[in-house]
């Protein structure tokens, strides 16, 4: 099939995905950001006309723009010619040690995107102990429970379990590496609460289909979640 051309506030002519929807429409707003599709100063098209270019209800897209516009994106203007504009200058990542390169980002989303399903699946397939079970829960609480200052180290010890509960040192030493390399990508990025509240819908899931044995579902929820932060991290990052 022919692509359609970029327009105005045209990102692609595919549709967000579902599964994602929040984080994959603020991915697709940032790239249209940095390419110039929404140009510095310039308001953004009408709200339903974005939401149908993107193929996303406008609460999502509501979602996603405010959250730009906390993090210094976008910013809205009110009266007879306000809107949603771009800001005449993005925003730049927090300082890294030496200049961030994408094949590294790249490199980190795509080990994580073989080594935590997989780590997910063997949890579910292991025949696991009450006191297994317990330790999941407990990480998952303590994500619950978590403040925007403690979320990310406790989301990090949430997944470590997952692996801990597969049986192999070797797995739990690769998830605990990548999540450590994926937390220092996240610390260049803004907390969104709306994905911070998405990911903790994704592990209560992801934890139940481990506890009822369900390998395959369990694999998928944890394609889902990894999927939904390696969006921001591209349209943040990359």
């Amino acid at each position: 099939m022919e692509q359609q051309p970029f327009g105005h506030g045209a990102l692609t002519p595919r549709p967000v995905r579902r599964g994602n929807a929040f984080e994959e429409t603020v991915e697709r707003l940032l790239q249209g950001l940095k390419l110039g599709i929404y140009a510095a100063g310039e308001k953004l098209p009408a709200e339903r006309e974005l939401a149908e270019q993107l193929g996303v209800s406008r609460a999502t897209l509501r979602d996603a723009l405010a959250e730009l516009q906390k993090a210094g994106y976008l910013q809205s203007r009110r009266g007879r010619y306000g809107g949603t504009f771009a800001v005449d200058v993005l925003p730049e990542p927090a300082a890294l040690p030496g200049a961030l390169d994408p094949l590294e980002v790249e490199d980190v989303l795509l080990f994580r995107s073989v080594v935590e399903p997989a780590a997910a699946r063997l949890a579910a397939q292991a025949s696991l102990t009450g006191s297994a079970r317990l330790h999941l829960l407990g990480a998952l609480a303590e994500v619950d429970e978590a403040g925007k200052d403690t979320f990310r180290p406790k989301d990090s010890r949430f997944h470590i379990a997952v692996a801990e509960l597969a049986g192999s040192p070797s797995l739990v030493a690769a998830v605990a590496d990548v999540r450590s390399r994926v937390s220092d990508l996240l610390d260049l990025i803004p907390l969104l609460q709306t994905n911070l509240d998405h990911s903790q819908a994704q592990h209560r899931g992801l934890a139940e289909a481990i506890l009822r044995g369900d390998a395959g579902g369990a694999e998928a929820a944890a394609v889902a979640h990894v999927e939904g932060t390696a969006r921001l991290l591209r349209g943040f990052l990359i």
